[in-house]
């Protein structure tokens, strides 16, 4: 009797430790598994757009829909910063623009729409910046396409923007002013910009265009720290208008400016 009982104690101690492994197993698996996919979204949120988050607000003088009873264009006020151009010269002044409410028969909702006194750059919720002409450079070339590059000289100091991509194609297109110009249809572009005292950084990254292309549209001191800064047209496609805002001063050690603001309008229908 004694050697069924000792028996009986084996087999149920042997199973206990059996499945006291099984359930350690499991259980490291399990963190495993978690840990990875916390890792893969991790990485997904260090490399999606979304995660950028403007430092402050800038504007457009245009047209913005309303959805419901939000629409953007109500945030604009007389102590925003208008960037604006007179006779080539470009000049920093309180906002001046009156509002003009309407309906948008795409949306099928309200329409607000920002008519600027001056001819506008961008309306920047920066009231701090220091009002009156500020020091700008005259671009002559405003795309730096693939496998190209374009230099500035700022206060002895030379900016170089240099572009990455693949071109699908080329052709000559009419623009506005009448005249030809080439343009190129372009995927995985890449726009980095090095300096006199920094190494090349990448400033901004788009993987396809819908007949449209990243222009840079402004060059010159808008934060009065002696150094560039730009603004970039970066349409993605023909029915969207996005404008992004570079600013020296609010750059990280090593780096020539960031990435402050930026705004994407959408008007397709």
């Amino acid at each position: 009797m004694k050697k069924i009982v000792v028996g009986i104690v084996l087999v149920s101690i042997l199973f206990s430790c059996k499945d006291a492994k099984e359930t350690k197993t499991e259980k490291i698996i399990g963190v495993s598994k978690k840990s990875i996919v916390k890792d893969s979204v991790q990485e997904k949120e260090v490399v999606s757009e979304e995660e950028f988050k403007n430092d402050f607000d800038i504007l457009l003088a245009r047209s913005y829909r309303s959805y419901g009873e939000e629409n953007p264009a109500v945030a604009l006020t007389k102590k925003w910063i208008d960037l604006y151009e007179q006779n080539g010269e470009y000049y920093l002044g309180k906002a001046d623009f009156k509002i003009e409410k309407g309906f948008d028969e795409c949306s099928g909702d309200s329409l607000v729409s920002v008519l600027a006194k001056n001819k506008s750059i961008i309306f920047m919720d920066l009231p701090d910046l220091k009002l009156g002409k500020i020091k700008s450079l005259k671009i002559e070339e405003d795309k730096i396409w693939p496998d190209e590059k374009l230099t500035f000289t700022f206060n002895n100091v030379n900016y170089t923007l240099r572009g990455e991509g693949k071109v699908l194609s080329s052709e000559m297109v009419s623009t506005d002013d009448n005249t030809e110009e080439v343009f190129k249809k372009v995927e995985n572009y890449k726009l980095y910009l090095s300096t006199g005292n920094t190494t090349e950084k990448l400033l901004l990254s788009e993987e396809s265009f819908n007949d449209t292309f990243v222009k840079l549209i402004f060059a010159g001191d808008i934060d009065n720290d002696g150094k560039l800064d730009f603004v970039f047209s970066a349409n993605r496609h023909y029915e969207e208008e996005r404008v992004i805002l570079f600013l020296s001063s609010k750059a990280k050690s090593g780096e020539a400016m960031k990435r402050v603001s930026e705004i994407a309008v959408g008007f397709d229908c």
